[in-house]
């Protein structure tokens, strides 16, 4: 796969296709997207770069923001967060970095490397840490395959920067940037170790900013051609159709810092068909008729029954017509390694057994 520029078309089906790849959280791209558009527009490049592309000694950070993604909305940033932090750790290291990826694909996070690259004059890579977005730092797959923790930095909108030297391990990392974060008001820019091209080309889930372009691109032209969205989405983007329903009750609390609940659905079809759907600011579990028939990592999306745009959780309400479509997640995350960080055990689910979705 050959490098490529980003322009402002393939950027509208980029956010369309992170935000479902954001199996509900990850926080909306939308103001995301028109920062990244504003730069365009003000003449700057955007260049991705495939895997292949990066020599084995090069240098990648992945950036993102970090907090809670309600905050990010309601919140200005400086716009700068990201940049600032990997500054720091140049600065820190004393290298040059050479390559951005994103931290998770989905959601939000999927536009922060593009607004950093433009401001530091760096490609990104095509791929990303998740496959999909999760709620901490430790699931990414860079961290669960033995990333060092440090040196990290974080940065805020008020120039505010910290830089983590020595930490323990992944979970310390996620713990201090974690507060941190919320005290620099819950939302922040965030930039990792870096790692080194051969390590990247190896544990980074690959081709996900082309992913997310095409399942955006599917659901576009199908809207356009007046073609049923999710037919596209199971047919060209491999998605497969788990339940079309009526939302009937939505329960959410925050806890330890993260939106927690349950979405009750019944279904469009046959009334005596029920779901839920268990969160913690992605869909984690879903249960049909009292049984889990998809549970993280693989992709539990919510979408429009009509449109096929994607539902984050916390704008789901009752009454809503929706679609609950489930995709098979990338191999790395279901090794034994991956599981104990993100399966369904490691979200507090004791009792479900994660059974993969088939490809």
């Amino acid at each position: 796969m050959a490098s490529r520029k980003l322009d402002e078309q393939q950027l509208d089906d980029l956010a369309v296709g992170a935000a479902i790849l954001g199996t509900g959280g990850g926080g909306n791209p939308y103001i995301g997207k028109l920062r990244v558009r504003e730069l365009l527009r003000q003449g700057k490049d955007i260049e991705i770069i495939p895997l292949e592309a990066l020599g084995d000694d090069d240098l990648v950070v992945s950036v993102g923001g970090i907090g809670a993604p309600v905050v990010g909305i309601e919140k200005l940033e400086r716009g700068d967060e990201c940049f600032q932090a990997l500054k720091a750790i140049e600065q820190e290291t004393g290298k040059t970095i050479s390559a951005l990826i994103p931290a998770e694909i989905g959601g939000s996070n999927s536009m922060e490397p593009l607004i950093t690259a433009a401001q530091a004059g760096i490609p990104v890579v095509d791929g990303d840490g998740m496959g999909r977005a999760f709620p901490e730092i430790q699931m990414m797959t860079f961290f669960i395959y033995g990333h060092s923790p440090q040196p990290a930095a974080i940065a805020d909108e008020k120039g505010n920067v910290v830089v983590f030297r020595k930490v323990q391990d992944m979970y310390w990392l996620e713990r201090f940037a974690r507060t941190i974060a919320v005290d620099m008001g819950a939302a922040a820019g965030f930039a990792d170790p870096p790692m080194r091209g051969d390590f990247i080309k190896r544990y980074a889930i690959p081709e996900t900013l082309t992913q997310a372009t095409n399942l955006g691109r599917c659901v576009r032209l199908a809207n356009e051609e007046n073609r049923n969205p999710l037919d596209a989405i199971q047919t060209e983007a491999g998605g497969q159709l788990q339940f079309r329903g009526k939302i009937t009750d939505v329960r959410r609390e925050l806890k330890g810092g993260f939106a927690v609940g349950r979405v009750k659905l019944e279904s469009l079809e046959n009334p005596n068909d029920l779901a839920e759907i268990d969160i913690q600011n992605e869909n984690l579990i879903l249960r049909c008729n009292g049984t889990v028939t998809v549970s993280v990592p693989d992709l539990i999306i919510v979408l429009n029954v009509d449109s096929g745009e994607p539902i984050t959780t916390e704008v789901l309400r009752y009454g809503m017509r929706v679609a609950v479509m489930a995709f098979p997640c990338h191999r790395l995350l279901r090794t034994e390694a991956a599981l104990k960080v993100v399966g369904p055990k490691a979200f507090g689910y004791a009792d479900v057994n994660y059974q993969p979705l088939a490809n």
